[in-house]
């Protein structure tokens, strides 16, 4: 015998698919959110890794910030003690210089010549005095230049005193002459303080 469906099963069947598609749907968008999920979370943590390197190197970057901070006040205070340094060689050069300076300068006074103002600026030297005449300044300029300490010793003024200081030394003059320590060094085989 033959059966026959009664039943609607086009019905049944078109509903059945209905429910496939609503399933496959739901799973494909709960699958969808679950993969969106995953790549947000992926990312997050590659962003919060990238901050966290960031967070390193910027820590880094500060504590070499404070090295150069700290070498700079380094080098100015090594400038400092360089320049400090030198003026002391300076200081100890000249030492021996003033000794010799004023040795020499009394050895060339010649008799009837009074120095009253001795001036020094840098090499320069300019010697102020009383004398009883033009030729006793004269005599004197030619010790000068005959000391290897001094070079071009050049007359200044002489002139009549105007208040004289005794009645013998009538004239006043001013004579300026280069200090030359160079020949002082070449002559001890050493170097000028400060070179090279």
């Amino acid at each position: 015998m033959a059966r026959i469906n009664l039943l609607p099963w086009r019905e049944e069947a078109r509903r059945e698919r209905q429910r496939q598609f609503l399933y496959s749907l739901i799973g494909t968008l709960v699958l969808g959110a679950v993969l969106v999920l995953i790549v947000g979370l992926f990312f997050d943590q590659r962003i919060s890794h990238q901050e966290a390197r960031n967070q390193q190197i910027q820590v880094e970057i500060n504590r070499l910030e404070q090295r150069i901070a700290r070498i700079r006040e380094l080098e100015n205070t090594r400038n400092r003690l360089l320049s400090r340094k030198q003026i002391i060689e300076s200081l100890q050069a000249s030492r021996s210089l003033t000794v010799e300076l004023l040795d020499k300068l009394a050895k060339t006074i010649p008799v009837g010549i009074t120095l009253t103002n001795v001036r020094q600026q840098g090499p320069n030297l300019t010697l102020l005095g009383t004398s009883q005449s033009n030729a006793r300044v004269s005599a004197y300029l030619q010790s000068l230049d005959g000391m290897d300490l001094f070079v071009r010793p050049e007359l200044q003024y002489v002139r009549a005193a105007e208040k004289p200081a005794s009645r013998v030394e009538t004239y006043e003059f001013a004579i300026r002459v280069r200090l030359d320590n160079t020949q002082k060094d070449e002559e001890s085989g050493e170097e000028p303080v400060g070179a090279g």
